[in-house]
């Protein structure tokens, strides 16, 4: 039996798109170990060489999954003109993004390489915003990332008691804001 080629049967190309919604099928499928770049090619139908010509690697392949997931969050940057309400609105939608894909935001973790593009210019943004709400704002970004991450894989990882999860995030997340914002006006005071 012949390996399949490059090109997916009946003669159309690959194309990156494809290659993306399949790999982060295969993520959620099966998390960090579920994805290799030979179960990839091998759902897709190609070899694995055949990817090379879209991604230079896994942790590529990892950044530009990223990049498609958190696009989404980063769109909601700059919208509002007031620190603790955009802060807000992104970190609700990074909590959103986390949810949905969890097996992404650990493979993440897993390949440093991986956090860079989107994600990394949310991160700088998040640092910017709190850098006008407190004096140690790389402090509080980790804090309220970390916050987003735990309770986003709980929540993605939970059976039936989602909502709860959800509501208790953005009670939590209104609840940090407030303490930064109430730190930062004992402190100016």
């Amino acid at each position: 039996m012949s390996k399949p080629r490059g090109r997916p049967s009946q003669g159309r190309g690959l194309s990156l798109d494809e290659i993306l919604a399949t790999a982060l099928g295969l993520l959620e499928e099966g998390g960090t170990a579920g994805l290799t770049m030979r179960s990839l090619a091998s759902r897709l139908g190609v070899t694995p060489m055949s990817l090379y010509n879209h991604v230079a690697d896994r942790a590529d392949l990892l950044l530009k999954l990223s990049d498609r997931v958190y696009s989404e969050v980063a769109q909601c940057v700059g919208l509002l003109d007031e620190p603790q309400a955009e802060l807000r609105l992104v970190l609700i939608r990074y909590f959103d993004a986390v949810t949905r894909y969890p097996q992404l935001t650990l493979a993440i973790f897993a390949e440093p390489q991986a956090f860079a593009g989107v994600t990394r210019k949310v991160s700088e943004h998040l640092t910017a915003l709190l850098g006008s709400l407190t004096p140690e704002p790389s402090l509080w970004r980790d804090i309220l990332v970390d916050h987003a991450h735990g309770c986003g894989i709980a929540l993605a990882l939970s059976a039936g008691n989602g909502e709860a999860i959800q509501g208790q995030y953005a009670l939590a997340l209104d609840r940090l804001l407030a303490r930064i914002q109430t730190r930062d006006a004992s402190v100016s005071a």
